[in-house]
């Protein structure tokens, strides 16, 4: 898959699979070339091993603590949030699916694994950052539509699990032509020598394009659907959302107005870092690796400098990428107050046994007080704002 280092774009190297052939030991023939079976140094490797075992830890318990908490709590389940558990979802999968194989490829030469895992992997993998990444635009839109225009008729649940549905879908057919192509295959004249000079052969995860032109198509089509768009998307509709936030707020009632500024003044507070935060941190945590994507189909990198890209630059690339995925839970979980209550309730339940209800009566009161307050007073753009935060 194009998006994971797991599967080479091009033969370049790869790794014995468990079960290829009995060739452990065997002598390297004159003529061949041989290479390291890993690729870094004990100190490099450690370092790497620490940073991806963090965000794994981050990217695992934060987006499970994210699903807990709204499928927990019936309140919690509104149409933003059901993006955001399915955001959650996503990014759980690029946890539990990319960092560990992309790890492993960065660790030592090649593809360890055989031709199904190859093909299930990248699928997997390309998926579930395709679906991360469409889910942001979709919240960006909902969002949007909440703030912008709060009158329009609003999505209910049921259109919300619809447009999830239509995301996995649209990712798995943006997905498929990497699948099909994917394959593993062993490279000639190529061995491995590990520390004990011991060789094996060298084997490659990659996608096998009928020609070349075509594999720097579909890159630049990933490119355009899974970054270039929804990046240009979300950045104009936070835009938009952000101008709505800032301009002067309608005339309220003389008995509500200083208690009313006073609340929609700390949202908009809340609210507008959020959005700069969270397309900021988009943009420069996919950036570099997109960068190195393109640079690989276009650059006409020779072998050593592709060598050098694939063994020191998509490392912290991928890393990098991956952070998006683990941040998300702290991003939207440290602006939003009820995943913030939801996410201290999870830790107090396991740490001090404190009891079912103590989460429960405050959001109950929330809910009744936006109940009048909906019956009392036509929606404003503060109401929509306060059903967004909520």
């Amino acid at each position: 898959m194009v998006l994971e280092a797991g599967q080479s774009k091009t033969p370049r190297n790869g790794s014995r699979p468990p079960s290829a052939n009995g060739s452990e030991g065997e002598a390297v023939p004159a003529g061949n070339l041989t290479c390291a079976y890993y690729q870094h140094s004990r100190a490099v490797a450690a370092t790497l091993i620490a940073l991806y075992a963090l965000i794994f830890l981050l990217c695992v318990v934060g987006n499970a603590l994210v699903c807990l908490v709204v499928l927990k709590n019936r309140h919690m389940r509104t149409v933003t949030n059901m993006f955001i558990l399915n955001l959650a979802v996503s990014d759980l999968l690029v946890g539990i699916f990319c960092m560990p194989t992309t790890l492993v490829d960065n660790l030592i030469t090649g593809w360890p694994f055989d031709k199904a895992t190859c093909k299930m992997s990248g699928l997997v993998q390309g998926m579930s950052v395709s679906a991360s990444v469409f889910t942001l635009v979709a919240i960006a839109v909902e969002r949007f539509r909440c703030i912008v225009h709060p009158f329009r008729e609003k999505l209910t649940v049921r259109q919300a699990l619809l447009t999830i549905a239509g995301i996995w879908a649209l990712a798995l057919l943006i997905m498929c032509p990497s699948a099909v192509t994917l394959t593993v295959t062993r490279e000639e004249h190529h061995f491995m020598v590990d520390a004990r000079n011991r060789s094996y052969p060298l084997y490659s995860c990659w996608e096998a394009w009928p020609e070349r032109r075509m594999r720097k198509v579909y890159t630049a089509v990933l490119f355009a659907h899974v970054y270039a768009a929804p990046l240009a998307l979300i950045v104009l509709l936070y835009a938009r959302i952000a101008r709505k936030l800032c301009q002067a707020p309608a005339p309220a009632p003389a008995a509500e107005a200083a208690a009313e500024g006073g609340r929609g003044s700390r949202r908009r507070a809340r609210v507008v870092p959020m959005l700069v935060a969270v397309a900021l941190f988009f943009t420069l945590s996919w950036l570099p690796l997109w960068a190195l994507l393109l640079l690989i189909d276009y650059g006409q990198l020779s072998e050593p400098q592709l060598r050098a890209v694939a063994a020191y630059a998509f490392p912290w690339a991928h890393w990098l990428a991956f952070l998006h995925s683990s941040a998300n839970p702290v991003i939207y979980g440290y602006f939003n107050e009820n995943f913030r209550r939801g996410f201290q309730a999870a830790f107090r339940a396991q740490l001090c046994q404190a009891p079912r209800h103590a989460y429960s009566e405050r959001p109950g009161r929330l809910l009744r007080r936006r109940a009048l307050v909906d019956v009392q007073q036509q929606p404003s753009d503060s109401a929509a704002l306060r059903s967004e935060s909520g």
